[in-house]
């Protein structure tokens, strides 16, 4: 009993010495997110008060950020907390800021412009957004002016609904169909093409839905030894439109981290498919679409949603072939905004540098989602 009282007695002693320490010399960073008054760096350099900006984005201290910017009387602080996270539920929406980047682009003694890169962690990965950044002195210290984006305004309008739905009705508990339900719709791999990468291997390829109703797809892909015994699996996951209406084609992409060729004898593709419900709306109209030549190879354009409703989320896929039609590479991309009807949104595909080259033409797909239905 004497020995478990010491050493409660040392427990106690050192848990406050500790809360001493951490009052007087607290962590940075720990300071950062609990909404200290500086965030990390001191506002007297234009860098410092780019980065300071950048680390209350990062906490979600929207007071400290707000409060910092020198032109915050042109809007309020709910309009800048949606201009970053999406005034529709959107990609950000849910999402926080995994790191940024601050780059220099001008300076004086009394303004600066930077560019501010910050890369938000999403359901799907990494997604950045990029804004330029106007920085003055006043007073010994500088402050950020945020260009905010004004949203869009949608005006009352009638849009006809025209377009065609599939329904799935599965049978009862209590009901004798026979001793199945409907079958899986027909599906086909109609192009595979295997490619060595710097980080592994990448199964590309391209599925057709041969059926006259809608189907929710994915594949799967075996790497195959000696012997036909299975190295790896991996699936399409994301790489992917899931959501293939009758006679639709969507490229998929599968990834084999660290993996190579020399050692491959074969490739076992298996295709999946379920029916499911599903209707031609929305319709998105992909437009201006332009393929950028290397460096910087890129394909670029504009989605219009054509429909009434808001789309939470557009997956836009690119399948790009050579001159001879060969598929060479599948990129994706996914827009961080919602897409209101009638109004166009930017899109951009990166393709590698070392393909561009060998890109003669593309096939632009996009898969999309909104509140109570699935990509």
């Amino acid at each position: 009993m004497k020995t478990g009282g010491v050493l409660a007695a040392f427990l106690m002693a050192a848990t406050i010495a500790l809360v001493v320490v951490g009052t007087l010399w607290p962590v940075p960073s720990a300071l950062a997110y609990a909404g200290g008054e500086h965030l990390l760096q001191s506002s007297s350099t234009p860098e410092g008060a780019v980065t300071s900006l950048g680390e209350a984005i990062r906490a979600r201290a929207w007071d400290k950020a707000y409060s910092s910017l020198a032109n915050k009387a042109q809007f309020t602080e709910s309009q800048f907390e949606l201009d970053l996270t999406g005034y529709y539920p959107s990609l950000l929406t849910y999402a926080t800021v995994d790191h940024f980047d601050v780059r220099p682009i001008h300076s004086t003694d009394s303004e600066a412009d930077f560019q501010i890169k910050l890369y938000w962690s999403t359901v799907v990965g990494l997604s950045s957004i990029s804004r330029d950044l106007h920085v003055t002195k006043a007073g010994g210290q500088w402050q950020v002016e945020w260009p905010i984006e004004k949203q869009p305004v949608v005006p009352p309008q009638v849009i006809p609904v025209n377009y065609l739905r599939w329904d799935v009705i599965y049978r009862g508990a209590g009901e004798d169909w026979g001793t199945q339900d409907v079958e899986a719709p027909h599906v086909r791999i109609v192009d595979m093409h295997p490619v060595q990468r710097a980080d592994g291997v990448m199964i590309l390829g391209e599925l057709l839905n041969e059926d006259v109703v809608p189907a929710y797809v994915s594949v799967t892909a075996t790497l195959l030894g000696k012997n036909q015994a299975a190295i790896a699996t991996e699936g399409s996951a994301d790489k992917i439109s899931h959501l293939l209406l009758p006679k639709q084609v969507t490229p998929f992409l599968i990834q084999f981290p660290d993996r190579t060729l020399s050692g491959v004898t074969g490739i076992r593709m298996t295709p999946f498919s379920n029916l499911i419900s599903a209707s031609a709306d929305p319709v998105i109209e992909i437009d201006n679409q332009h393929l950028n030549p290397a460096p910087d190879a890129s394909l670029n354009g504009q989605l219009i949603n054509q429909s009434g409703q808001i789309v939470n989320v557009a997956h836009v896929l690119g399948t790009f072939y050579d001159k001879s039609g060969q598929l060479v590479w599948v990129a994706d991309r996914y827009v961080n905004t919602a897409l209101l009807p009638q109004t166009p949104v930017p899109f951009d595909i990166r393709i590698p540098e070392d393909l561009a080259r060998s890109v003669n033409s593309e096939r632009t797909i996009v898969a999309t989602y909104s509140e109570g239905g699935a990509l």
